[in-house]
């Protein structure tokens, strides 16, 4: 029996890429990519894909009968700069995707639920330096709060009905396929394609902004790596910490001058400042590597030369 897999926000920023490595591990007729809009046509183009809207319980089941999906990877979610500017809209459609999904679960229609969390649950309160997978927890902005909140209710969805729900708070995540969402972290991605097209870039953080990032292939090998653990290794159930490396934005701007001497930058901090101040520097994440041995692979040094490699021929292209 093979595993029949929907995901629900399939044109993001991680969906996109999720639902690529996923097809080529269990085939595409058995992943089901799906979003509220065609905005993303290699997702669209390449396998089965279906308007599903997060926020309509119907709509899911509806998709859910249709392939008998038995795990569901929820996508779907307003970030954390986005957030800000729409406060109502982040919360409706963070929390209610969430407990369609739970529900659908606890009733039995499907059998795994993945569901992000990010490292936006921690605020001012919380230790900066190795961040501890216990800690306080006060987020100052809407997404933290639904990611926080989100946290609880699928600890709670286990516990109490036996839901196997899997989680990792992800740190900003890099990636040169897809362009950012509307995230605090988004600049380190924006560098790299200023770098190329502009040999400039104007950075919406102060350089010594030190953040916890992970480059994409990380983070999707820690979804698939999570997924696949036995489910007595999965301890956690609120949502694992996840880390990989920390850099300031001074550190990038350094990295890409080491390929691009010519490269410059200035920084003229803006209100997403005061939310990078709310987050950690860096993660322990050692609960992840001593449940489901999560490792990481990918550096700075090595992210900067992924980016600007994939960005070059990207835009020569255009």
């Amino acid at each position: 029996m093979k595993s029949k897999i929907l995901i629900i926000g399939a044109c993001g920023q991680i969906g996109s890429e999720l639902t690529i490595k996923l097809r080529e591990l269990y085939g595409a007729e058995n992943v089901i990519a799906s979003d509220i809009s065609y905005s993303n046509l290699d997702i669209v183009n390449s396998g089965i894909f279906e308007i599903v809207d997060a926020q309509n319980y119907a709509s899911i089941k509806v998709c859910i009968e249709k392939y008998k999906i038995d795990t569901v990877y929820l996508m779907a979610a307003i970030l954390s700069a986005s957030g800000e500017k729409y406060p109502m809209k982040a919360w409706d459609l963070n929390m209610e995707s969430l407990f369609h999904i739970l529900n659908l679960a606890r009733a039995k229609f499907i059998k795994k639920v993945f569901w992000p969390s990010s490292i936006a649950v921690f605020g001012s309160t919380t230790p900066k330096e190795y961040t501890p997978q216990y800690t306080i927890m006060e987020p100052s902005t809407v997404y933290g709060i639904t990611k926080q909140v989100g946290e609880r209710w699928c600890e709670y969805y286990h516990n109490k009905y036996g839901v196997d729900v899997r989680s990792l708070r992800y740190p900003g995540i890099i990636s040169w396929k897809t362009l950012p969402g509307g995230g605090t972290t988004d600049y380190a991605v924006e560098i790299y394609h200023k770098a190329i097209t502009d040999g400039f870039y104007d950075c919406f953080l102060k350089e010594d902004t030190e953040l916890p990032m992970m480059f994409m292939d990380d983070a999707i090998k820690a979804t698939v790596d999570i997924m696949t653990a036995k489910k007595e290794a999965v301890k956690i159930r609120s949502s694992y910490n996840l880390a990989a490396i920390s850099f300031t934005p001074k550190e990038v701007a350094e990295s890409i001058k080491q390929q691009m001497p010519e490269f410059t930058i200035t920084y003229n901090p803006d209100y997403r400042q005061d939310i990078a101040n709310s987050w950690p520097k860096n993660i322990n994440d050692s609960y992840a590597r001593q449940d489901w041995k999560w490792k990481h692979q990918f550096n700075l040094k090595d992210i900067t030369e992924e980016m600007l490699f994939q960005l070059n021929k990207k835009y020569k292209h255009h």
